[in-house]
């Protein structure tokens, strides 16, 4: 239940579902003829004008991004753990396992092994039945790093977690049961920061191997390089909107794991 519902209730906090909200209430007040009908819809124009454009949601998403930003060459450990998020399973009409935008994971992850930063590679993550059947995201990352050259035998699989929580937990097993001091932690940026929280409050010895940057320093300097870009960078865009949502997604984790003491 709680995994439902933390699914469930911050949709209510993300810019489109606060827009219709109050475009609801906004129905409301027209239908009893209220004054104040304009009200929730201004604020309804506000949010969405502040979360699709490009100078706020760059902002807040590198608040996330360049937290964790490796200040010299990541050193060896003992596993590359991966977390899942980036794959969508193999389903008609897909010819293979398809990557999502948080792909860069496994690509990046395979990178680390062959550079020879660690010689195991954990693949952390389940799927959700009520979210869309498939194979487990852990299969699927797998069949991906075989795919890019990586033995099976190096290849460490976790099919039972179904959020970052579980991740952390599932690992911190495998870490026992093989006796490995440290991993080298795969993650999306942006997810970085809660991610790593939790891998330390439960003793793991993880060092943060970020990617996936949906902000780098050519996002932060293209509004300013001219008067059309900075015009642009104000219009509503559907990207922006997006990457606006997965950050307040982010921060309402950081949010509910606190409270629920896993930070």
């Amino acid at each position: 239940m709680f995994l439902f519902l933390s699914k469930l209730i911050p949709l209510f906090f993300y810019p489109l579902g606060s827009i219709n909200l109050l475009l609801i209430i906004a129905l409301g007040l027209w239908w009893i003829k209220s004054k104040w009908t304009p009200a929730p819809i201004a604020l309804a124009l506000t949010i969405l004008f502040l979360s699709s454009n490009a100078w706020t949601s760059n902002w807040l998403a590198q608040s996330l991004e360049w937290q964790n930003i490796p200040k010299t060459e990541l050193p060896t450990a003992d596993a590359i753990a991966i977390l899942g998020g980036g794959t969508r399973s193999l389903a008609y009409p897909r010819p293979d396992v398809d990557l999502t935008d948080a792909g860069d994971r496994v690509w990046y992850g395979a990178n680390l092994y062959r550079s020879g930063k660690a010689p195991k590679i954990i693949v952390s993550g389940g799927r959700i039945d009520w979210k869309g059947s498939g194979s487990p995201e852990s299969d699927d990352l797998t069949k991906l790093l075989i795919q890019m050259g990586v033995p099976q035998a190096d290849i460490i699989p976790d099919a039972n977690s179904f959020n970052t929580r579980d991740n952390a937990v599932n690992i911190q097993k495998i870490i026992k049961e093989r006796g490995f001091k440290s991993i080298l932690l795969v993650t999306s940026a942006m997810h970085m920061p809660r991610s790593l929280a939790i891998f330390h409050k439960l003793g793991i010895n993880a060092i943060a191997a970020p990617t996936d940057y949906r902000i780098s320093q050519l996002e932060i300097d293209q509004p300013n390089r001219q008067t059309e870009s900075a015009i642009l960078s104000f219009i509503p865009d559907d990207e922006h909107f997006s990457q606006t949502t997965q950050v307040i997604r982010e921060y309402i984790g950081i949010l509910v794991y606190k409270l629920r003491g896993w930070l």
